[in-house]
């Protein structure tokens, strides 16, 4: 026979069940409002208190290596350039240094701090002020024209190329456009046309007033891709395709030298002394190269044989001193870095930043493939640097405020 618990006995079991409910009630709660905001993940602390979440480490990792790589070949490349127009074999590379990965970084730094949503709701005014310095170019004292063709700004003895930074402000103010239309971006009307007229005016702007076809393919593949992935239908992107074939065709009938690269990379033998000088010179470098290298520091096209040794041919360069398998090594590591923003996009937490991410890596990878493609003669020159390697201060700023903000996306993952 049981015995009876005494009154204070009861009142303690009383407590007890109490607390218990309590503490089911504070669990739900907290389990609840965890899964309501956004998904923190790889942790730190964030403003409402939990773990702020870290960038992705793979994707830094890629980074940190194809960027070091680049610093070694450049002052190798360079070096030749450097002495005879600055009296120092590594003046090029101390720029790079300066005015590219330093001010790059903080802008990496910055980027990968501030919340990516910030950018969404700025979007608009960093276009209009996007614009403003695509056309400062053309001003008697502000814009600097090199080389024939009108890109630059002079910013107190430092030329900066506004038509580099489109290519990741007009990608955030297109994907924030993108995710506002939601569905509609399937009518032609709210989606297509408004497109066309967006992409159309940077194709006037950049491609023809100011001669640069090579930036203006890599803007317009980025933008194409970003619209699809937006959900728009396959007979825009048909009718879009067209538009472009014809763009490009006219582009390539008023401007004579377009039509000669065209020539080259149909016939990479027609006057090898002439239009086919440079795509010849970059294939000897690359045969020369054979599977392991003539050694760093060792090429012999750097020595005023191969134009645009620091810039749109450095992977020639590469190719020469360090052989086909590094060549293959440095190819690998820009198709891992883009496979890795790809899937930092497919974890993004919102439309918004899968459309940012997607557009990155498209523009990342693209933009390597087409400068590989050109030195190896399987497509046409168009001047396009290699993404982290090649030398250029506004190119190197922007890529890593890029990356910057891939990093940031990261973050936020959903897994």
């Amino acid at each position: 026979m049981s015995k009876r618990p005494s009154q204070p006995d009861l009142g303690r079991h009383r407590r007890k069940g109490k607390l218990r409910k309590l503490s089911k009630r504070f669990s739900s709660a907290v389990t609840r409002q965890s899964n309501s905001g956004p998904a923190v993940v790889r942790g730190q602390v964030s403003p409402s208190g939990r773990t702020e979440p870290k960038p992705d480490t793979t994707l830094l990792v890629i980074l940190g290596i194809i960027l070091v790589l680049g610093l070694i070949m450049l002052s190798s490349a360079s070096s030749v350039l450097s002495y005879q127009n600055y009296g120092d074999s590594y003046y090029l590379l101390k720029h790079q240094m300066l005015y590219g990965l330093l001010i790059g970084g903080i802008a990496f730094y910055a980027m990968s701090k501030i919340n990516y949503h910030y950018w969404r709701s700025s979007a608009f005014p960093i276009a209009v002020i996007t614009m403003l310095l695509l056309f400062a170019v053309f001003i008697p004292g502000v814009g600097v024209e090199l080389l024939g063709a009108k890109r630059w700004i002079n910013l107190g003895g430092f030329l900066f190329q506004p038509s580099e930074v489109v290519k990741l402000t007009f990608l955030i103010y297109l994907a924030a456009w993108l995710e506002k239309q939601g569905k509609e971006v399937t009518d032609p009307n709210f989606g297509l046309m408004p497109f066309l007229i967006m992409l159309g005016s940077l194709v006037l702007l950049i491609a023809v007033a100011q001669r640069d076809l090579g930036t203006t393919i890599v803007i317009a593949v980025i933008s194409i891709v970003v619209y699809f992935v937006a959900g728009a239908p396959w007979r825009h992107l048909g009718l879009i395709g067209l538009g472009g074939l014809m763009a490009v065709a006219a582009l390539i009938k008023v401007a004579p030298y377009r039509a000669a690269r065209l020539t080259v990379f149909l016939n990479p033998e027609v006057d090898p002394q002439g239009i086919g000088y440079h795509v010849n010179q970059a294939l000897l470098a690359i045969g020369s190269g054979g599977l392991f290298g003539l050694g760093l520091g060792h090429s012999r096209q750097k020595f005023n044989y191969l134009p645009e040794v620091a810039t749109d041919s450095i992977f020639a360069i590469v190719a020469e001193e360090l052989g086909f398998v590094f060549a293959v090594i440095l190819v690998l590591l820009f198709l891992a870095f883009t496979i890795q923003a790809l899937r930092v996009a497919k974890g993004a937490s919102d439309r918004f930043g899968q459309l940012v991410a997607v557009g990155i890596a498209v523009w990342i990878g693209f933009q390597a493939f087409v400068n590989v493609g050109a030195m190896l003669s399987l497509l046409p020159l168009t001047g396009i640097p290699l993404p982290f390697i090649s030398y250029g201060s506004s190119s190197m700023i922007t890529l890593l405020a890029a990356a910057g903000l891939l990093a940031n996306i990261s973050r936020y993952s959903k897994h």
